[in-house]
């Protein structure tokens, strides 16, 4: 039986293996969210750091904040960004799940 420090590092060490592969697809979701975020950005007149703090929010609690988007356009490209926060989520998510079913066969 693996000590709780055992099992640590091998999830650890299976996570990264694991984020080696699907890393690509995470960061294509990040620059389309940021990418999204600059549109809504500009829409909406606001600074670089209140674009990257919206897109970010939105995308990982699937809600405004305190910065909500005024026009109908940026309403709707912010559902975008929602939708692929949602993916990304379910990916980390899925990432963690896998990598803690290989870390548990090792023993």
């Amino acid at each position: 039986m693996a000590t709780d420090a055992e099992l640590r590092r091998r999830f650890f060490r299976h996570f990264w293996k694991n984020f080696g592969v699907v890393w690509p697809i995470m960061s294509g979701l990040v620059v389309f969210q940021l990418a999204l975020g600059t549109v809504i950005g500009i829409l909406e007149r606001w600074s670089v750091s209140e674009m990257i703090y919206f897109t970010f929010v939105t995308a990982l609690t699937i809600g405004y904040g305190d910065l909500a988007p005024k026009r109908i356009s940026s309403r709707i490209i912010a559902l975008a960004i929602g939708f692929s926060g949602i993916l990304l989520t379910a990916l980390v998510a899925a990432l963690s799940v896998r990598s803690l079913q290989d870390a548990a066969k090792d023993e």
